[in-house]
């Protein structure tokens, strides 16, 4: 559903695509003495990326051990986190009926068939939805996130234009800022609680596969387990920084493994113990189960929920591989290879309901325990990858929409843009997992925490997924309705189950969302302040001019390249250098530099150049792609940018004082600000300027941290925004 829709809306004008943290709109109409001039010829347009097939089977083998460690590895917790006493067959069937068909609506329909098409230039996860709708609904609350565009990226190679599709539902949301604001809300909690998963996944999963080991000898104890467990999680987060391609051809054979052997000993199971089994597939043992057990099969949910953490993975981790590589890798590997493994567990536990507190290794054939405990062991570790590389995608993305304080974000593959890494959010996830694990020992208040959130997770996707159907795919409102009304059903029925776990340790993964929260809420906050507060007192062109041409003013001979991330305008950085320092370079060129998605920027497309008022002052954006070398050291940089200004430029004289200035000397100024809040404000948003945002902003990468300017000819200014 979707899919051609979404192909013809990348082709023929989907969205402008991500850019990174350096560029901040402004809030208030685009200055039209400021915009871009157009410099080059128009290029074709951007075609969506095709991959070779043989490509796109070595992406979904990959993708088995990234994206579907943890999805992959459930059938160890399951069964024995029912907790049942005194089971039939018929409650057995029932359980088993529940899992498949969670597995097919939720997973295989939900995710694999309809939300990976709602994805972002091959990007997935809450943030993409977000930027996807925003590609065609002008948001401008003052509390969304940022989204800026700019005339002169529709002439650009990586370009799309927005669809002209207007529909009532498209004005109320540009029209009322309450909906922009709660979606941006609605946005910001679900990544928080992709992150907050990322924690806990690692930890829960390692733990679950170790304690196996003491059914099998009562010399292990709880506190080994535990430190094997935090070995095995800081080796885990050590080998992140190798990026997804290396850490996928590593953990893919074991997950390969992992999926043959179970089903090879699911199908040994089902032969052996209950040929029949597989009869389960019909839904009518579901509405037995609940009619006979009631209350007892509404608590079974949570449990049987555990069968798809996991699944929100596989579009977070989207922009990692590609769509068709992980539906192929759903579709033809891990679910069947999941259902015969259930099937299998259920015809063991027919014949020894006993069992079902350890069921997985209980199920498990003499001769082959210990050779599966190790490969259940390895497994669970790469569990803990989809998570883990899910957390980097959405920081990433984060990042981009301006609402993540900046975070170094290396770009390990020059094919895939999405692959990424972070390390300040690796070493943090490492820290709260080997807390988690410390703190809770293993205890059962870390498992009631496992998969908590994620139903959360999935209720925005669903939410998200309809707005996108509705304003960008112009989907039949019966289809619309046919998707939104069952899984918001179904989902609300498994958060209902699922809130029973909250005070027997489920609140651990809230906590960590709403650390996260703040985060973001304060980030975005304190960058939305900055914003207004920039574009009520951006100069004017005249301004300038008045300024430039006060004889208190001395123009000293050479070039300024003064560095700010406003785009539409100039800052009122650049009035308060000028008053405090009464002089300013007989060239100054107001540079903002943005990254754009794609591995490289064509070379006539980098430098995109204005003029601005008086003869010497102009404008240049310069655009690098994930994989341009942006050093700005080398004499290369300043004569390409001399180079395109004597191009735009008409007039000869004009022309020789851009070439004489370079020769006198050339100087780097970077603008720096700090917020204070005033006293009109409130005691809250005071608290959340004056600390919370402003140690973020210390902590925090600057903007320009990419760009490797000449430190010896640099020089700082700073500002103090009273807002």
């Amino acid at each position: 559903m979707g899919d051609n829709n979404a192909k013809d809306d990348v082709e023929n004008g989907g969205g402008f695509g991500l850019w990174t943290e350096q560029v901040e709109e402004a809030v208030s109409d685009v200055d039209r003495t400021m915009s871009f001039t157009r410099t080059y010829q128009q290029p074709p347009r951007h075609k969506v990326e095709e991959y070779p097939a043989m490509q796109t089977l070595l992406l979904a083998y990959q993708s088995l051990g990234v994206v579907y460690g943890d999805l992959g590895t459930s059938p160890v917790n399951v069964f024995s986190s029912t907790r049942l006493t005194n089971l039939t067959e018929e409650d057995l069937l029932g359980t088993l009926s529940l899992i498949i068909w969670t597995l097919t609506s939720l997973v295989l329909i939900k995710y694999v068939f309809i939300v990976l098409d709602a994805n972002d230039h091959g990007e997935g996860g809450t943030f993409a939805l977000y930027s996807y709708i925003c590609r065609h609904i002008n948001i401008r609350s003052k509390f969304s996130i940022r989204n800026t565009r700019l005339e002169s990226d529709e002439d650009m190679t990586y370009y799309s234009r927005g669809s002209p599709l207007r529909t009532r539902t498209r004005k109320f949301l540009e029209t009322n800022p309450t909906a922009q604001n709660f979606l941006t809300i609605l946005v910001l909690l679900g990544t928080c609680m992709v992150i907050g998963d990322g924690a806990l996944t690692p930890a829960t999963c390692v733990l679950s596969a170790l304690q196996g080991i003491q059914s099998r000898s009562s010399k292990i104890t709880q506190d080994h387990v535990v430190w094997i467990s935090v070995v095995l999680l800081v080796a885990l987060f050590a080998f992140q920084h190798c990026g997804t391609s290396k850490v996928g051809f590593s953990f893919s054979p074991i997950m390969l493994l992992w999926f043959v052997t179970n089903v090879s000993i699911g199908t040994y199971n089902i032969i052996k113990y209950h040929p029949s089994i597989l009869k389960a597939v019909s839904p009518h043992y579901i509405v037995k189960f609940f009619s006979r057990n009631t209350k007892t099969a509404w608590d079974l949910l949570g449990a049987v929920f555990l069968s798809i953490t996991g699944a929100e993975a596989m579009f977070a981790d989207l922009g990692h591989f590609n769509k068709r590589a992980i539906q192929l890798g759903f579709s033809f590997v891990v679910y069947p290879a999941l259902i015969l493994t259930y099937a299998g567990e259920t015809a063991y536990l027919v014949k020894h309901p006993e069992k079902i507190s350890d069921a997985y290794y209980s199920s498990l054939p003499d001769p082959v325990y210990w050779p599966m405990f190790v490969i259940s062991t390895l497994a669970a570790v790469v569990a803990s990858q989809s998570m883990i590389s899910a957390s980097f995608s959405i920081v990433k993305q984060s990042l981009t929409l301006g609402c993540f304080p900046r975070v170094n974000i290396i770009h390990t593959s020059s094919k895939h843009e999405g692959q990424v890494y972070s390390p300040e959010i690796n070493y943090f996830l490492m820290i709260l997992t080997v807390g988690l694990v410390v703190g809770f020992k293993g205890g059962v208040e870390l498992a009631n925490a496992y998969g908590v959130v994620v139903i959360w997770v999935m209720i925005i996707t669903t939410f998200l997924t309809t707005l996108v159907m509705l304003v960008i795919w112009k989907t039949n409102i019966l289809l619309i309705l046919g998707f939104f009304l069952p899984y918001m059903l179904i989902e609300s029925i498994f958060m209902t189950s699922l809130l029973n776990k909250i005070p027997q340790g489920g609140w651990v993964p809230f906590a960590i969302s709403a650390f996260f929260l703040i985060i973001m809420l304060s980030w975005t906050y304190g960058r939305s302040k900055k914003s207004a507060y920039e574009a009520e007192r951006k100069m004017s062109t005249r301004e300038l001019d008045e300024m430039l041409s006060s004889s208190n003013v001395y123009r000293t001979p050479g070039i300024c390249f003064f560095f700010t991330d406003l785009v539409n305008g100039i800052p009122p950085i650049i009035r308060h250098y000028i008053q405090n320092t009464n002089s300013v370079r007989e060239t100054m060129v107001i540079i903002t530099v943005r990254t754009l998605p794609i591995k490289t920027v064509l070379p006539e497309e980098r430098f995109n150049v204005g003029k601005l008022g008086l003869a010497g002052v102009y404008r240049c954006l310069v655009q690098f792609g994930y994989k341009d070398s942006q050093d700005m050291k080398e004499d290369a940089y300043v004569n390409s940018v001399m180079a395109k200004l004597q191009e735009h430029v008409d007039n000869m004289n004009e022309k020789q004082r851009i070439q004489s200035a370079a020769q006198k000397g050339i100087v780097f100024v970077i603008g720096r600000t700090i917020l204070k809040a005033n006293q009109g404000n409130g005691m809250l948003a005071r608290f959340t300027i004056d600390y919370l945002y402003r140690f973020l902003q210390k902590n925090s990468r600057a903007a320009v941290s990419t760009l490797e300017i000449p430190p010896e000819r640099t020089l700082q200014i700073g500002m103090l925004y009273e807002i």
